[in-house]
């Protein structure tokens, strides 16, 4: 008798089926999405594997693995979803570090679409920005800055209805930005400073989370756009932005003003001095003529530096900078100031005045006891004016202007 057992053939057949579908249940279900994994091997081909250091993130993409299974050190940079219905797995958040990746995005990213961070910052991408990022209609939070993406961002910034965070600062990327923008409601901090984007800045008053924009080193024109009440912090150094400030006087969040660097004119106004948050405001290398400050100015405000050089500022220097309890650097050098430097001024050198920069203007008379003293401990110049102000006082270095300078240009001031 034989010892062999035999089994039917429909037998044998559900048997092996129904092994292979317990098998292939079990592989499914613990895989990462097959369009996932596929966008990622895209990203990894993308970049010049030269340039994909031994002991960085994308190094530790082993694709003999599932990305989502993975453990230990593979598939760093790299989180999942982790559902709890036996669905497959999704690439939620991809944060690569700065290893010098040299490569281009792929078109492929577009298919991540359960995606909420994206931070490819510090590295070498390069070349334009797929429109496909539009479909990460999840992402809160991208950071492409410090790399060297060109082209525009018009065709898929709009799509990301869920962003909070976009920092696209230190490309190569221009255009201009569109005004649909302002439909992102969610967004509470933009940077897209160091780039070469050019036109007007649209109104972005309809972002009423934005609280930090930063589009500082571009090439933008034109006035001030409608901003944000909620708006603390603002940078738009190194544009040609032109027209009057006096807008920002309404922005009563605002703690950090940089407008350094433009085309602005008219007045630093009562209102922008008076804001009650602020803490630091820079409008130096412009073409505003007055700075608007009277003696019910200053108490109780967290001013602390004001940098108005280089501008065209006319007429005596401000005393009432003195009630501004807790400014500590004041910069009001190269302008047309004239007249004395008070004597309130004296005495708030080093309490708390610990940076006072007034050369290069016209002031004239003798300077105030307090700035002969060998106890002063404060950086700053007088410089440069028509003072009389002896070499041998640190703070009188560099000398005066010839008195042939002064009688004409007083004159003129």
């Amino acid at each position: 008798m034989d010892s062999h057992i035999w089994f039917s053939p429909s037998s044998s057949t559900s048997i092996v089926l129904a092994m292979v579908l317990a098998l292939t249940l079990t592989f499914v279900h613990s895989l990462t999405l097959r369009s996932d994994t596929e966008a990622l091997q895209a990203l990894r081909r993308s970049i010049d594997p030269n340039m994909i250091p031994p002991s960085s993130y994308i190094s530790s993409w082993d694709f003999s693995a599932d990305p989502c299974d993975s453990t230990g050190a593979k598939f760093l940079g790299i989180l999942c979803s982790n559902p709890g219905d036996n669905s497959t797995n999704r690439i939620i958040s991809i944060e690569l570090d700065s290893a010098g990746y040299d490569g281009f995005l792929t078109h492929n990213i577009g298919n991540l679409t359960e995606l909420t961070s994206l931070d490819l910052s510090r590295n070498q991408f390069r070349g334009p920005l797929p429109d496909t990022l539009k479909n990460l209609k999840k992402l809160t939070q991208i950071s492409l800055s410090g790399n060297f993406f060109t082209g525009g961002i018009a065709g898929w910034i709009n799509g990301l209805r869920n962003v909070e965070s976009i920092d696209l600062s230190e490309n190569l990327l221009s255009g201009p930005i569109p005004p649909r923008i302002s439909e992102l409601r969610r967004l509470t901090d933009i940077s897209f400073s160091n780039n070469e984007f050019s036109g007007r800045i649209p109104d972005i008053n309809g972002l009423w989370k934005l609280q930090t924009l930063d589009l500082g080193s571009n090439m933008f024109v034109g006035n001030l756009p409608k901003l944000p009440t909620k708006l603390r912090s603002l940078t738009l150094s190194h544009n040609q932005l032109s027209g009057h400030i006096t807008s920002l006087g309404s922005l009563k969040e605002l703690r950090y003003i940089d407008l350094s660097d433009n085309k602005f004119t008219g007045s630093i106004t009562r209102s922008i001095l008076s804001l009650p948050e602020l803490n630091q405001l820079n409008v130096s290398f412009n073409q505003l003529a007055s700075i608007e400050v009277n003696t019910h100015l200053g108490s109780g405000s967290p001013l602390q530096v004001l940098n108005a050089q280089r501008n065209r500022l006319q007429g005596h220097l401000p005393v009432s900078l003195v009630n501004f309890e807790n400014l500590q650097e004041i910069n009001l050098a190269y302008n047309g100031l004239t007249g004395r430097v008070p004597v309130a001024y004296g005495q708030r050198l080093g309490r708390p005045w610990k940076s006072l920069f007034l050369d290069d203007n016209f002031l004239s008379g003798r300077i105030p006891r307090q700035f002969n003293s060998s106890a002063l401990r404060i950086s700053g110049s007088l410089a440069n004016n028509c003072l009389s102000c002896p070499v041998t006082i640190p703070i009188c270095g560099g000398g005066q202007r010839p008195a042939s300078a002064c009688i004409g240009e007083i004159g003129n001031h």
